[in-house]
């Protein structure tokens, strides 16, 4: 089968490499060469993401038989709704499913209409005038977030972005000003994890649990960045996830989708919640309407071998089998090799050399983002994530393990985070929710779905109150 891959980074690298190994044939449409893609593509054309017209006029005369979204934008800009309206079976919502994503006032009020669980409290400013008394009636600490798409960098969050709220205020007016929209959230205090998950018209199926390192530093130190890397267990949970709460963050997918289906909205693709473990449960951060960069890349090198295009097909037609649902049972450590400065101010254009297949005998898989070829086992760096370096192995600390190795094959200037998946950080994030459940912790209550101010009640009645 001929798939068309949309989008040029790492991530959508890893959909290939899936698909290839299913036996299929891939052309591929991105405003980017992908040393990796381009090396499996039987045809490619350089264009923008979100332009409908050009990639499916693509996919047309490249003979492609389904196709598979993988970044935010092309979904934003209803690009699937174009390859769908040319009858081709599609991989991702329409832009009004992914509106999920791409406007997080939609969202926030879309869950709060149907009493979907795990929400905290918010509220959105209409206009500039709105934005400071708003802010004063917060009285715990707040997230700032633009509603729209920002690819994982817009967020600002109280104590670590900013400690005075006239600094919050001048940014959301910004935003505001710019004719953009901004969502006031409620910081909860916990762990974060992501839950992807397969959405079709017969369930919700979901991937293995997964931790991603949004700040540039160690230590989450620095700026908000696309993520430097994530880790995933042998077992499918985290070291501080126990099943029952990834089965309420399950619940939380679920519901979800019944609610968008529920105002007539249909979602066929990928599911990613961003969840925040909290002493009273799992909380939604966000979701995302695609594959994550980088936690869809651990979720796909843990797919059995299996026939990924099959299961890809079953998504974007509506019903898959789920016999093809299978993960190893290892763990990952996926780890993004970016430019001295990223997160703040990349310094591009340096030269990376690598020893492929010297990194594959650590263990370790290489995937292919923002660089270019220059030149035999040579990259030239962009300005945002360039590889992703993932190993895999029982436990999580001996994938982090492989990876390091593996870094002594790459030859250059850059950066990487070395304390992703270290048992170090490992024994402090389990220590943290310790903490947070241990006897006379006293955690500031959370309700479960919180109305925006003026919203009309739920039709959907009460919140179910999960005990955790």
């Amino acid at each position: 089968m001929r798939w068309l891959i949309v989008g040029g980074g790492a991530r959508e690298h890893a959909i290939g490499v899936a698909l290839a190994r299913a036996g299929a044939e891939l052309v591929v449409a991105s405003p980017n060469a992908n040393p990796g893609l381009d090396r499996l593509a039987r045809a490619t054309v350089r264009c923008d993401a979100t332009d409908g017209a050009k990639i499916g006029e693509f996919a047309r005369s490249s003979g492609a038989q389904a196709a598979a979204i993988g970044p935010e934008a092309p979904l934003a800009a209803g690009v699937a709704d174009v390859l769908r309206g040319a009858e081709l079976p599609t991989v991702g919502p329409g832009a009004d499913g992914a509106r999920i994503e791409s406007s997080k006032l939609f969202c926030r009020e879309l869950l709060a209409r149907h009493g979907v669980p795990g929400q905290p409290r918010f509220a959105a400013p209409a206009s500039v005038d709105d934005v400071d008394p708003q802010l004063a009636a917060f009285d715990r600490p707040l997230v700032v977030k633009p509603s729209g798409l920002t690819s994982g960098k817009g967020v600002w969050v109280e104590g670590s972005d900013f400690t005075d709220r006239k600094d919050a205020a001048i940014y959301a007016k910004s935003v505001l000003v710019q004719g953009g929209g901004v969502v006031f959230e409620e910081k909860l205090d916990g762990e974060e994890f992501s839950l992807m998950a397969f959405v079709t018209d017969s369930g919700v199926f979901p991937m293995p649990a997964v931790q991603d390192f949004k700040r540039a530093l160690e230590g989450d130190q620095g700026g908000n960045t696309g993520g430097m890397g994530s880790y995933s267990q042998r077992d499918h949970l985290l070291p501080f996830l126990p099943a029952a709460d990834r089965n309420r963050a399950l619940e939380i997918l679920t519901r979800s989708v019944a609610a968008l289906r529920a105002e007539g909205i249909p979602y066929r693709g990928i599911l990613y919640g961003g969840f925040m473990l909290t002493a009273e449960g799992p909380r939604l951060l966000e979701f995302n309407a695609r594959f994550g960069d980088p936690e869809g890349i651990n979720a796909l090198t843990l797919y059995e071998p299996g026939d990924f295009s099959e299961l890809l097909l079953g998504v974007a037609t509506g019903r898959v089998d789920p016999n093809l649902l299978q993960f190893r049972l290892r763990s990952t450590v996926v780890k993004y090799v970016v430019p001295p400065g990223y997160g703040s101010r990349a310094q591009a254009g340096g030269l990376l050399t690598l020893d492929e297949a010297a990194i594959e005998d650590e263990g370790v898989h290489v995937l292919f983002g923002s660089v270019e070829a220059a030149g035999p086992a040579t990259v030239r760096l962009g300005t945002s994530r360039g590889l992703a370096l993932v190993g895999e192995a029982s436990a999580i600390h001996e994938a982090g393990t492989r990876v390091e190795a593996a870094l002594a094959h790459l030859h250059g200037a850059f950066y990487v985070r070395h304390d992703i998946g270290t048992k170090d950080d490992l024994a402090k994030r389990r220590e943290h929710m310790r903490s947070l459940l241990a006897p006379g912790a006293k955690p500031s209550p959370l309700p479960l779905s919180v109305a925006p101010a003026g919203a009309p009640p739920s039709s959907a009645g009460p919140p179910e109150q999960l005990a955790h």
